[in-house]
């Protein structure tokens, strides 16, 4: 499907503040809303979107609803997931991916919000963007939402690098695909399997002992999406140890699988489950540079 990008947030827009997954703390979406306003937005939600159920923020219908309501929502110009956790796979059947080609608005997430990102691009053909959420309330960093405003406006400052600590091979350019290892392998079977040929595969990940970095990367390579690959980039690796097996770390996991394809690759980008998580566009051009260890976002996400 031919890639379309969503409208610019213009300046005063309405953000649409939703929970895709799991359930959401007020005083963190409070203080977040609070950010966002003081930057010259008006910001929407539901009063469900607190709900509760289990590991959800209400029960699918809700956050689906929820999801499709502000799509539809001619106030609404961008839609900000409050946070991850576990549950938009539950309701992407639900979902209706024309409407939200059609509507062509400004989705922002990570983690858990990986699953709407790979939908979205297989099923509505629609640029999405990996960035900040509101789930760390107050500890949201002036330079984090600075740089995701300016993303989803369409400001020159979006074209940015993301700096890593270690690197190699040359440069090459390619669409910015990934996003949570462990969603990128699970997407793999369904319709909305990650697409990456002639791509840079970016990811991070928290929580996950090396071993599992490397059974995901591994079944990656079996799957043969590393294969083709134009470069890979490597966020925050965030709690990631083994006190068992404390090596290999996990850096030097995803370093070895790096090195093996003979591609530019970048390790230590400043995105993912760590303070500093700064937007990128998933979709459009960028170049990995493991010379100068950075990534590059070299064209607009909106129009």
């Amino acid at each position: 499907m031919e890639l379309r990008k969503p409208k610019a947030l213009p300046e005063g827009g309405t953000i649409g503040i939703i929970a895709p997954a799991g359930p959401v703390n007020q005083k963190c979406v409070a203080s977040g809303e609070a950010k966002l306003q003081a930057a010259g937005f008006r910001t929407l939600r539901r009063d469900d979107l607190t709900d509760c159920c289990g590991y959800l923020a209400g029960d699918d219908a809700r956050r689906a609803e929820e999801f499709m309501q502000f799509v539809c929502d001619e106030r609404v110009d961008a839609i900000l997931c409050a946070r991850g956790g576990y549950g938009s796979m539950r309701i992407l059947a639900k979902l209706d991916a024309a409407i939200v080609r059609a509507a062509a608005k400004p989705l922002i997430g990570y983690s858990d919000a990986t699953t709407l990102l790979l939908w979205q691009r297989a099923c509505a053909g629609l640029v999405g963007f990996h960035g900040p959420m509101l789930e760390r309330g107050e500890d949201l960093t002036d330079e984090e939402l600075t740089a995701s405003l300016a993303l989803l406006m369409g400001k020159p400052a979006a074209l940015a690098s993301l700096a890593g600590s270690v690197g190699g091979g040359g440069r090459a350019e390619g669409p910015l695909v990934g996003g949570s290892l462990s969603l990128i392998v699970a997407s793999l079977g369904t319709p909305w399997e990650i697409d990456t040929r002639g791509a840079i595969l970016l990811f991070e990940e928290v929580g996950e002992r090396p071993y599992r970095i490397d059974r995901m990367l591994q079944q990656l390579a079996a799957a043969k999406k590393l294969e083709g690959l134009a470069g890979i980039a490597c966020g925050s690796l965030t709690a990631c140890e083994d006190p068992r097996y404390p090596s290999p770390t996990a850096e030097a996991v995803v370093r070895e699988v790096c090195e093996s394809l003979k591609i530019p690759w970048v390790i230590g980008l400043s995105f993912g489950h760590a303070k500093h998580n700064l937007p990128w566009a998933y979709g459009v051009c960028g170049a990995v540079d493991g010379q100068h260890k950075k990534v590059s976002i070299l064209e607009q996400g909106v129009v």
